[in-house]
């Protein structure tokens, strides 16, 4: 059986916190709410304190608590300056303090008046916009936190990895769980592409109704909190339509993977009668599509990937593609049937990408396109991703691009059904 969870580490992220501990910049944690950020402020905590930081050195403040309602940025000021211990190196955690206005403010006079160490999160981009960056400019650090990678899933629910040999030579790779039941890897990933990776979801464990239940409230609360309020927060005016922002939604979720133009947005919302049970009259204008999907980067719901010419080696304008955060909340806006599993993959493929710190780029070479070429400082990797590889027209299909680039670099297929050839000239 998959049970649920304790608190886990998520290793990839706290040893970044942890490499910058003590140094000046301030830590800026962003990404998806509900995604795990507070858990890595509470594990960083944790870590102090098994290092030798009492515990009255650390200052925690949630801002989503009503211990902190309504707070300004003075408050917060008074708050800490009230908590700091004289001659000692003090440790503040801030979560969420998008909430508080003015907060750049406050966090700039910490590291002016006081002997500390300034750890924050928060879920919308804006956190480090250019409206807010002059006060932090070159003293910050960013870590982008991502949703449960598939290694992270399984690690979750508590399986292992066991390695036994294939009777064809080499190795075969299963999972078995804490009471010793064995499963298939593919069937775990069955199950993460099903329910997605944030983290939160493993205490409810796979469960499809209370796993709905979660990522209903995770998507309810990034459009209400994440973009409603935040526009109220900002004094503009330009996210006011609910109905129109969640068709936007469902079309991009619907399109993962698909090159989209933000007039195409407009023109489908209208031809399909997707509009016709909202106020709004008439096609939204461009300018309104591209606000409101603004706002859905901001949030780390969605993410953008440009197209890149390899030949002409620069940043095509046109027609990018969009990737949601999480494959879980996919299933949850769009329902649970198999549809546009190669995409799906992809989509899995791309944060994966990001995770391990690659810049990604849609690649384009003459008319043919290659999912995604992904750099370091480094390294470069050609990437095709497919859902299976056993048809001859799709292996014709995926290699043409790749077979194109006459370059050293690496080009490699991923799929979940590779069949028997596993290298091409």
């Amino acid at each position: 059986m998959i049970d649920s969870h304790k608190l886990k580490k998520r290793n990839i992220y706290l040893k970044k916190l942890i490499a910058f501990q003590d140094t000046e910049p301030v830590k800026v944690i962003t990404g998806i709410r509900r995604c795990g950020k507070s858990s890595l402020l509470k594990l960083m905590a944790e870590h102090l304190k098994e290092n030798g930081i009492l515990p009255e050195q650390i200052i925690e403040m949630n801002f989503e608590s009503f211990n902190f309602k309504n707070m300004s940025s003075d408050d917060v000021y008074n708050y800490v300056k009230e908590r700091i211990i004289p001659d000692k190196r003090m440790y503040l955690f801030f979560d969420e303090l998008q909430r508080i206005s003015s907060w750049e403010e406050a966090v700039n006079a910490f590291r002016v008046d006081f002997n500390c160490d300034i750890y924050v999160t928060g879920s919308n981009a804006y956190l480090l916009s250019s409206e807010y960056s002059t006060y932090l400019s070159g003293r910050c650090v960013e870590i982008k936190m991502l949703p449960l990678s598939f290694r992270e899933f399984v690690y979750f629910y508590d399986f292992e990895i066991k390695e036994t040999p294939s009777a064809l030579g080499g190795t075969r790779r299963y999972a078995i769980d804490k009471n010793g039941e064995r499963y298939d890897l593919r069937e775990l990933f069955d199950g993460y592409m099903r329910f997605g990776g944030m983290s939160g979801i493993a205490d409810v464990g796979l469960d499809l109704e209370k796993a709905m239940l979660f990522l209903d409230g995770i998507y309810s609360t990034v459009v209400i909190r994440n973009i409603l309020e935040r526009e109220k927060r900002k004094g503009q005016k330009q996210i006011t339509d609910a109905v129109l922002l969640r068709k936007i939604i469902l079309f991009l979720a619907d399109n993962i993977g698909n090159s989209v133009s933000i007039t195409s947005i407009g023109n489908t919302l209208v031809n399909e009668g997707l509009l016709e049970n909202g106020s709004r009259e008439g096609k939204p204008s461009v300018h309104t599509v591209q606000a409101y999907i603004n706002t859905l980067f901001e949030s780390y719901f969605f993410y953008e990937i440009k197209r890149f010419d390899i030949k002409g080696k620069e940043y095509l304008r046109t027609l990018g593609k969009y990737y949601i955060v999480d494959i879980g909340i996919r299933n949850y806006l769009l329902g649970m049937r198999n549809r546009d599993t190669g995409h799906a993959i992809e989509n899995v493929v791309y944060f994966e990408l990001l995770r391990r710190g690659y810049d990604v780029a849609i690649g384009k070479i003459d008319n043919a396109e290659v999912d995604f070429i992904a750099t370091n400082t480094e390294n470069k990797i050609y990437i095709q991703v497919t859902e299976s590889m056993q048809s001859e027209d799709v292996r014709k299909r995926e290699l043409a691009p790749l077979q194109k680039i006459k370059d050293n670099y690496e080009k490699i297929i991923l799929s979940l059904d590779t069949g028997s050839d596993t290298s091409f000239e």
